[in-house]
């Protein structure tokens, strides 16, 4: 089988589905490595370094889609609802397509690929179950995010994070408010800590107290019915909005005492939860700032703008949409790694096994033979289930 890396058409997507050091591994599985020429050149990795790794160059994107059997994409159709309409007519049926397409935010766009024909793996919906860990994109891409949210926080911050004592007197420590303990969460709580900040960190989980403590952050206690608040996965549940209104009461002194402010709540597939009001804004101190890493989904704070600064009275707030982009050389070996160990489970002798028992496979699987097949996504599009095969006489 003819493995195909494109290049990325989202507007300012900088990463690569498979890197040059990842080239050997599938070469191990009997598959064969083409590239449109550039793919991974924004990344970082320039196509000299995957033909010294045993992949070949093909003349033009169209070429990839002609010859390869399987395409890798970071964002393929749903993920990258403008340029990815134009790989449709390339799709062949015999096409088997491994990507992020945000199956739950936007399902129409999986039912449009099925159509095609290909057979259509989403990574985001990769099980949260221990042995998938090394293939989950969304765990891997929020560490990056929760990294460098922090760091834009203390670039646009008018203070230092940590304390110094110099000759010219004592710095006090920047003070940081982190809301949402999950994998983004947790990675900003241990880089604000680095920096020398003074850390508290809130989820609606009561079981991420542990971990917000383990990192060195204050866990904020609030008191609000939380048992019901962690969903399949172990992702935040949506709540109702009498839970969030209460939420922002208690939350507003914590907002209100603290130099930034990083929100990372969102709930896969639905709006994120406004946690930040406009009034609490108003609250903090001027030069105060917000990082809302919820924008993609309309955001946590209230006057967040998806990939704007917005200034009000004196507080930044900034809601960006694609962080990992902007490390795009180590999110791309990240991101490959999780499509090799994922191609792993299913690939043997340069074929692949679809193996529908198994858990990661079947969680995975959008689209294949003309259908949606993913229970989840059929009950969104207001779909019959997918009948059970006929057992053979």
């Amino acid at each position: 089988m003819k493995v195909g890396v494109v290049r990325e058409t989202y507007p300012g997507e900088h990463r690569v589905a498979l890197v040059p050091n990842s080239v050997p591994a599938l070469s191990k599985l009997g598959l064969e490595v083409l590239l449109e020429p550039g793919a991974g050149q924004a990344a970082g990795y320039l196509d000299q370094e995957y033909i010294a790794k045993g992949a070949h160059i093909a003349g033009s994107r169209a070429e990839v889609f002609e010859q390869a059997d399987l395409i890798l994409q970071v964002r393929c159709l749903g993920a990258n609802q403008e340029q990815g309409k134009l790989d449709l007519a390339a799709c062949r049926s015999a096409h088997t397509v491994i990507g992020c397409c945000d199956p739950l935010g936007a399902p129409e766009y999986a039912h449009e690929m099925a159509n095609t024909g290909v057979r259509v793996f989403a990574m985001e919906l990769m099980p949260r179950i221990s042995r998938a860990q090394s293939m989950d994109v969304l765990s891997s891409m929020a560490t990056l995010a929760g990294y460098k949210a922090v760091l834009m926080a203390a670039s646009l911050l008018p203070k230092m994070f940590p304390m110094m004592m110099t000759a010219a007197g004592t710095i006090t420590p920047a003070k940081v408010f982190v809301i949402g303990a999950g994998v983004a969460g947790l990675q900003a709580i241990a880089s604000a800590r680095k920096l020398g900040a003074v850390v508290q960190a809130y989820d609606v989980r009561p079981a991420e107290e542990e971990q917000c403590e383990s990192q060195r952050a204050k866990f904020v206690e609030m008191e609000l019915a939380s048992e019901s608040s962690e969903g399949a996965g172990g992702y935040a549940k949506q709540m109702d909005e009498d839970f969030y209104r209460r939420q922002r009461e208690l939350m507003a002194r914590v907002v209100a005492e603290n130099d930034v402010v990083i929100t990372t709540a969102a709930i896969p597939g639905k709006k994120s939860p406004v946690l930040v009001t406009k009034e609490m804004v108003e609250k903090m101190q001027h030069g105060s700032v917000i990082v809302d890493l919820a924008a993609e989904r309309g955001g946590n704070c209230e006057l967040t703008e998806a990939d704007q600064q917005v200034v009000h009275q004196g507080v930044t707030i900034f809601g960006p949409t694609n962080l990992p982009s902007t490390l795009a050389y180590h999110a791309s070996q990240m991101y490959s790694n999780n499509i090799c160990t994922f191609l792993k489970l299913m690939a043997k002798n340069g074929q692949l096994n679809i193996n529908k028992e198994d858990e990661i496979i079947a969680g995975t699987l959008v689209a294949e033979a003309g259908q949606v097949v993913h229970p989840t996504l059929r009950k969104l599009l207001n779909m019959d289930p997918v009948p059970s095969p006929t057992p053979a006489p």
